[in-house]
C-alpha cells in the first residue's frame, strides 16, 4: 500500500511540476517522500477508516486551488452533474459564488432569486451549509451540498463585514429563472437598462430595449445598471460594450499559451448615438460586467457610479481528463484597454456611492446610486 501511494503521489506531482517547467530536482524529491509519509500515517493511524480515492481527489484538488481560487478537480461525478444542469434554469439558491481563503464567497446573488429575498449579500462567506463546515471542501463541493430538490429547505450561516455575529438564512430552493434585461424610462427623459447576466441572449435582448427606448423623442440619455451581476459570456460582454463604441480595444486577454493572447475591438456604430451614459456597479459587479463597465470608462464614453467592483478577471477553461473527470484551470486573464488586469483588482468608479439598499428594482427608494446617477442627468 505504502508503495502504491508513493507511485500515486509521484504521479501528480510530476505532472504538476512539468506543467509548470520546474526541474525534478532533489528538493521536490523530499516533498514528495514527506507526502507519502503523512498519507502513510493517516493510513495507520487515524481514527476513522478512509477512502484511498477521496484522500487522492483531496490531494489533486489542493494543487489546483493552491494555484487561484477558481481552479479546481471535477470528478466524472461532478462533470457530469455540471455538463447536465439546464441553460438559464436551474435548481438552487440563485447565487454566484466563488471561493476566498478556504471559503466560500457570495460574488453575487441573483435578482429576486431564494438567496436574494431572504437577505444575502454580495461579499458574505459561507461558513456553514446546513451544520456542515465549509472550510477545507473545494467549491464544488459546497456546491453540491447546496444543491437539492426544488422545494426542500437550507441553512447557510454566513459571516458578513461589520456584523459581529453571523447570520443564518434558511432558504427554500427553487428553479432559478434569469431575466437578464429589464428596462424602463425614469423621470421621463432617462433610458434606464438593468442586466443581470450576461447569456446567450442578452446582447440581442439590450439592442432591442434600446431600440424601443430610441423611440420615445424625451430620452436624453441612459443609465447601465450593472450592479450584483455576476458576468457570464466574453462574447456577450463584446457585443454589448461595442454597443456604446464607435472604435477602439474592449478587452484583450493573455496566457502562457500564444493562441489564449486576443484582443478584441469595437466597429462603428454607437446605438445611443452618443448620448449620455451612466454604468452603475458595486462589489457584485464581476467577470464581464467589470469588462463593460472598464472598457466604457477607458474609453470616456461612460461615467461608473457606484463601489469597486469584485475583481474576477480570469478566463477559465474545463479540460478533460484520462478519469472522464475534468480540471478547470485558470488559463488567461482580461486586461481593459488602459492595459490594467481586473483580477483581483476589479474596476473603480468615477465617483463612489455607497448602496443605500440591496433592492435593485426599477425606480426603487432608497437606492442611493440610482438616485445620484439621476441627479447627475438632472444637473
Amino acid at each position: 500500500m505504502k508503495l502504491l501511494n508513493k507511485i500515486l503521489i509521484i504521479s501528480i506531482f510530476f505532472i504538476f511540476f512539468v506543467e509548470k517547467g520546474y526541474s525534478a530536482n532533489d528538493e521536490i524529491y523530499k516533498k514528495i517522500d514527506v507526502f507519502s509519509e503523512v498519507l502513510d500515517k493517516i493510513n495507520n493511524e487515524f481514527v476513522d477508516d478512509i477512502d484511498q480515492n477521496e484522500i487522492m481527489d483531496a490531494a489533486i484538488n489542493g494543487v489546483l486551488q493552491s494555484l487561484d481560487p477558481y481552479s479546481a478537480y471535477l470528478s466524472p461525478e461532478m462533470l457530469k452533474e455540471m455538463q447536465t444542469e439546464t441553460s438559464g434554469q436551474f435548481g438552487g439558491l440563485g447565487i454566484e459564488v466563488g471561493m476566498e481563503a478556504g471559503v466560500v464567497k457570495v460574488i453575487s446573488p441573483i435578482d429576486n432569486s431564494p438567496a436574494d429575498r431572504a437577505g444575502v449579500k454580495a461579499g458574505d462567506y459561507i461558513v456553514k451549509i446546513n451544520e456542515i463546515q465549509v472550510q477545507g471542501k473545494s467549491l464544488t463541493e459546497a456546491v453540491e451540498i447546496m444543491r437539492g430538490p426544488v422545494g426542500s429547505e437550507i441553512e447557510i450561516t454566513v459571516r458578513r463585514k461589520g456584523v459581529k455575529k453571523a447570520l443564518i438564512f434558511n432558504i427554500i430552493r427553487e428553479i432559478i429563472k434569469i431575466e437578464s434585461v429589464k428596462s424602463n424610462v425614469l423621470d421621463n427623459t432617462i433610458g434606464y437598462i438593468r442586466l443581470t447576466s450576461f447569456n446567450e441572449n442578452s446582447s440581442d435582448q439590450i439592442k432591442s430595449k434600446i431600440k424601443e427606448l430610441n423611440k420615445n423623442e424625451k430620452v436624453k440619455g441612459y443609465i447601465l445598471d450593472l450592479r450584483n451581476n455576476p458576468g457570464g459570456l466574453l462574447s456577450q460582454a463584446i457585443k454589448i460594450s461595442d454597443f456604446f463604441l464607435d472604435q477602439g480595444e474592449i478587452v484583450s486577454t493573455k496566457g502562457k499559451k500564444s493562441s489564449e493572447n486576443k484582443k478584441w475591438f469595437a466597429k462603428d456604430g454607437d446605438l445611443i448615438d452618443g448620448k449620455n451614459l451612466i454604468v452603475l456597479i458595486n462589489y457584485g459587479s464581476a467577470s464581464a460586467s467589470e469588462i463593460v463597465a472598464g472598457a466604457l470608462k477607458d474609453h470616456k464614453r461612460a461615467i461608473l457610479v457606484g463601489e469597486n467592483s469584485y475583481g474576477k478577471g480570469s478566463v477559465q477553461s474545463v479540460i478533460p481528463l484520462q478519469n472522464r473527470g475534468a480540471i478547470r484551470l485558470t488559463i488567461s486573464k482580461y486586461y481593459l484597454p488602459s492595459g490594467k488586469s481586473i483580477s483581483e483588482v476589479g474596476v473603480t468608479p468615477d465617483i463612489e456611492v455607497t448602496e443605500g439598499s440591496d433592492d435593485f428594482k426599477i425606480n426603487s427608494e432608497n437606492d442611493n446610486q440610482l438616485e445620484f446617477a439621476l441627479k447627475l442627468f438632472n444637473g
